[in-house]
């Protein structure tokens, strides 16, 4: 059952990584695209960026907040599987 979870987040963890490259990528491609593509990954990945954004602005026009998202998606999921894995 434990494996299960542990298999689920690390799944989490990489679309949500892979959502957050992806609209990254798009920004720079594509800034105002209102395609449904568009929509989607704003939906996905809008409630994580969004509170960094608050703690972290932008420097020299550059958005910071995807990578430091990414390395706090890789950290919480690794830390929840690991405690995950010490409880079983």
């Amino acid at each position: 059952m434990i494996s299960t979870i542990i298999t689920f987040i690390h799944i989490l963890a990489t679309v949500l990584l892979i959502a957050i490259i992806i609209r990254a990528l798009m920004s720079w491609i594509m800034p105002q695209d209102g395609s449904g593509l568009t929509r989607v990954l704003l939906d996905i990945t809008e409630p994580i960026l969004a509170p960094i954004r608050r703690v972290l602005p932008p420097v020299a026009g550059i958005d910071f907040s995807p990578i430091l998202a990414m390395i706090l998606v890789q950290l919480v999921s690794q830390l929840v599987t690991q405690l995950l894995a010490s409880s079983a």
